[in-house]
């Protein structure tokens, strides 16, 4: 609520200033990158809840966005915002037979939540720089590792927010610690914590062996197959220096790939 009510107080600057793209631009980057990429997903531990009141609540808050967004939007998408709108769950009182008859949304300071807004702006660093590790590491979302976090924002990372980590950053536990000792565990830092996951839940160690070993020996029939080339003295005289050139790049290349399978064998060890 609190990023909405922001929201609206910029697009009423924007159209004010009749910078109209930048407004609805706003609006599209809240839709998508908020209310869509992380809202709807941080709710849906509370929508399957068995607490029909947390449930209840999430759902309003939801339909509330929602509501308030596209009246925003309506002036640029009428149609597909009416047609939507039209959609939403409400009563006569509170809302008119069309959007157009609807009141705009204006800034509320009952809605400036600054606090929980740091709070979750932090869980959502710290769930980003998870999900980026892991895919730079090609471990797939069904691999779940135990997450230790150390900080001294006790009240940001707690137990109840530990199923945000569960459900967006395939984490099997996690555990909030005053230290944490493991010189082969992965560590990330955020500016408010320092998380760590340890490599063991990440890497099946005897599969990624095997594949580095594969990788390894077609790497190797590749230098074979180019050094070979290279040292055929009728294939250097004959062929365009470009191609020559070539060749020689693609060894190169070939090379510091093998280093680098190597040294991630022996960092497997």
């Amino acid at each position: 609520l609190s990023k909405l009510n922001n929201l609206i107080a910029e697009v009423t600057e924007n159209l004010e200033k009749y910078e109209l793209g930048v407004a609805v631009q706003k609006i599209y980057d809240f839709i998508w990158d908020t209310y869509c990429d992380w809202y709807i997903e941080l709710t849906k531990a509370r929508l399957y809840s068995d607490d029909a009141q947390r449930k209840q609540t999430a759902i309003q808050v939801l339909v509330y966005v929602l509501d308030q967004t596209l009246r925003l939007l309506h002036p640029f998408m009428p149609f597909i915002t009416e047609e939507i709108w039209q959609k939403l769950p409400h009563t006569a009182e509170a809302h008119p037979e069309t959007i157009m008859l609807s009141k705009y949304p204006t800034y509320s300071e009952a809605l400036d939540f600054t606090a929980d807004e740091i709070h979750m702006e932090r869980l959502i660093t710290a769930i980003k720089v998870i999900r980026n590790r892991r895919a730079e590491m090609n471990v797939p979302p069904s691999k779940r590792a135990k997450l230790f976090i150390v900080t001294n924002e006790r009240d940001t990372f707690t137990d109840k927010t530990a199923v945000f980590f569960q459900k967006l950053a395939s984490a099997a536990e996690v555990e909030v610690v005053d230290s944490y000792a493991d010189d082969t565990a992965v560590q990330l830092i955020t500016d408010c914590a320092t998380l760590y996951i340890p490599l063991g839940d990440l890497v099946d160690f005897e599969k990624e062996r095997a594949r580095l070993n594969k990788e390894r020996e077609n790497i190797e029939r590749e230098i074979g197959r180019v050094e070979g080339k290279l040292a055929n003295e009728s294939f250097v005289a004959k062929a365009p220096a470009a191609v020559v050139e070539g060749e020689k790049n693609k060894l190169a290349k070939y090379r510091d790939t093998l280093a680098g399978i190597l040294s991630a064998l022996e960092s497997l060890k």
